[in-house]
């Protein structure tokens, strides 16, 4: 397992599976080792997948200063890994809350990126927020059966009291609306979460002051590498049409739909997944 020191002194490590040319990968969660990214999909069959485990999770140590946690501090890590990978400039991809580091990276950095994929990604960083009514319309696709109407009842539930988080026993119910498909393989990625995820950290990573979005949507005008923003069908976090914003806010941005996928869309139809990614990254849009 390698590892290298960024900027505050703290030991990070990334994963490599694959061979070909490199694909650094930023996992979400937020703050979730990277081992749930898998081989995303069968990727690794022509990429060497580079899957970075952020501060304090996974194999990753523990940074001294705990409000580095914030996503804007870890821009430094991602900078710190392409320097010590060597590359001048570099693939990357981001999932879900993963996203938001990918953001403020390609504004800070945007010489270094080559070709970026956003796969579901959130985009608080440059004030583009899911709705409540946005999930409920992606929950509500899976109406008429079961577990579904069960799980919305659950989503329903939190949604409507989203200052107190939602009960643990409701994220359990909702948790079908995730997957493109709730079979076993789903069941095990989703309570492997509890692990892999460091929920102190988690907390204080979209924390006050770590957005500036109109900064940062400048910072993505300037960005001259090719950008894939994929969104899922049944994914409500975010919806096709939240995605194609975001898209529209690079100047060579560009959105695609995986059908019947939710969050993990590798998982639901891998080689969907794996063909398109890597047909952008080897052609571009």
């Amino acid at each position: 397992m390698p590892t290298f020191t960024t900027y505050d002194g703290t030991e990070l490590a990334y994963h490599l599976q694959g061979e070909g040319e490199p694909l650094v990968c930023v996992p979400g969660g937020a703050m979730r080792a990277s081992v749930y990214l898998g081989d995303l999909g069968g990727l690794a069959d022509g990429r060497r997948l580079i899957l970075l485990d952020l501060r304090g999770t996974g194999d990753s140590g523990m940074p001294a200063d705990e409000s580095t946690y914030r996503v804007d501090h870890q821009v430094g890590d991602v900078e710190a890994l392409r320097a010590h990978l060597g590359l001048e400039r570099m693939d990357l991809l981001a999932h879900s809350a993963g996203g938001n580091l990918a953001q403020l990276y390609a504004a800070a950095h945007p010489e270094r990126l080559r070709r970026t994929v956003l796969v579901t990604p959130t985009a608080w960083a440059v004030d583009l927020p899911v709705t409540p009514e946005q999930r409920l319309e992606a929950a509500r696709l899976r109406a008429g059966s079961e577990p579904y109407d069960t799980a919305i009842d659950a989503y329903e539930r939190i949604l409507a009291d989203a200052g107190a988080g939602g009960s643990e026993v409701d994220w359990d119910l909702a948790a079908p609306l995730f997957y493109g498909r709730w079979d076993a393989a789903a069941r095990a990625h989703c309570a492997a979460n509890a692990h892999q995820q460091n929920e102190k950290a988690a907390e204080a990573y979209a924390g006050p002051g770590a957005f500036d979005p109109p900064a940062t949507r400048a910072g993505l005008r300037r960005v001259s590498g090719e950008v894939l923003v994929l969104a899922a069908e049944l994914d409500g976090n975010p919806r096709p049409v939240l995605a194609a914003e975001l898209a529209g806010l690079f100047r060579r941005g560009a959105v695609d739909v995986q059908p019947r996928a939710g969050h993990f869309p590798w998982l639901d139809d891998p080689g969907w997944f794996s063909a398109r990614v890597e047909r952008f990254l080897s052609s571009g849009v």
